[in-house]
């Protein structure tokens, strides 16, 4: 098997690189400018140039494509519509259409702001959709589209990504957390924290099962954006990486607007992949101590 990887850049990406290096299976990497983030050079592919990904499927010919590239600013894809669809939609029928002229497989990945967010059980994967931004609406007709292609794809959702490195919302807390006396943090919010790293390992594992259609990927488990603040906080002091906790106030979404309206309630439900591939993610506060643990042996 020989894997394109499309985004190798990012907190997904770099996981996968990562998890790619390890297993000892072919692969290439691509990002928008052509290097890695150590310098490296790799293949360039921008998604926002039509016909980028699709060249460079057929030229390299890989067994399996990984899309792990997005646009993913959610506030800023609210006045910038048209490039939010053009690399999280139209670009996967690109991708699609090259991928099955050569036989390849494609993944992908997608996200919980496809729903409305105002459930009171986990999202199944045969809920209907109804996102409420840009960035949803861009991301659901990214799903439609890889489908449509007619290639082999898996697609899998994900929710409240982070990781050691890269902008998420682990690593704001602990920059913030380390200036400031006390924060306020949104507490009616409910998801499920999924570290890059489990999800590079679970997409090999789904990989190598040929895993086909969509799927939920989150931990076990369920949070707030507050109560996820609180937890992280506390490990950090007890690794070193603060030096005290700050005071965090729970604060409703209605106290911190934004551009794009956030699901209230992002927590999926994973019974599936676990059934069909036998892939099941720990609960979420082992994730937060593994990310804090990389920091922490980094410093």
């Amino acid at each position: 098997m020989s894997v394109l990887l499309l985004g190798g850049n990012g907190q997904v990406g770099s996981a996968l690189r990562a998890a790619l290096t390890q297993s000892g299976q072919a692969w290439r990497s691509s990002t928008r400018s052509g290097e890695l983030p150590n310098g490296t050079p790799c293949a360039r592919c921008d998604l926002a140039i039509p016909g980028s990904a699709a060249g460079l499927i057929a030229t390299l010919r890989p067994t399996v494509v990984i899309n792990a590239t997005a646009y993913t600013a959610v506030d800023r894809a609210e006045s910038e519509p048209e490039l939010a669809q053009r690399i999280n939609a139209e670009a996967l029928t690109e991708i699609g259409e090259a991928a099955k002229k050569i036989g390849a497989r494609v993944v992908h990945y997608s996200t919980d702001y496809v729903f409305a967010g105002d459930a009171t059980q986990p999202y199944r994967e045969t809920d209907p959709t109804d996102p409420q931004s840009i960035y949803g609406r861009s991301k659901r007709d990214g799903e439609q589209a890889l489908l449509d292609s007619g290639a082999e794809s898996l697609t899998l959702r994900l929710a409240w990504v982070f990781a050691a490195e890269g902008q998420n919302f682990l690593r704001t807390m602990l920059r913030v957390g380390a200036e400031r006396e006390s924060l306020r943090v949104v507490a009616d919010q409910i998801g499920a924290p999924t570290p890059a790293h489990w999800i590079a390992e679970a997409t090999l594992k789904a990989t190598d099962a040929e895993l086909q259609g969509l799927y939920h990927l989150t931990p076990q488990g369920q949070t707030s954006w507050h109560a996820y603040a609180e937890a992280l906080f506390a490990q950090a002091v007890e690794r070193g990486l603060l030096s005290r906790a700050p005071q965090v106030q729970a604060i409703p979404t209605s106290e911190y607007p934004t551009p794009a309206r956030r699901p209230a309630w992002s927590v999926l439900d994973s019974h599936a992949i676990a059934r069909d591939g036998g892939i099941a993610l720990p609960h979420w506060s082992l994730g937060v101590a593994e990310v804090l643990d990389q920091i922490a042996t980094t410093r």
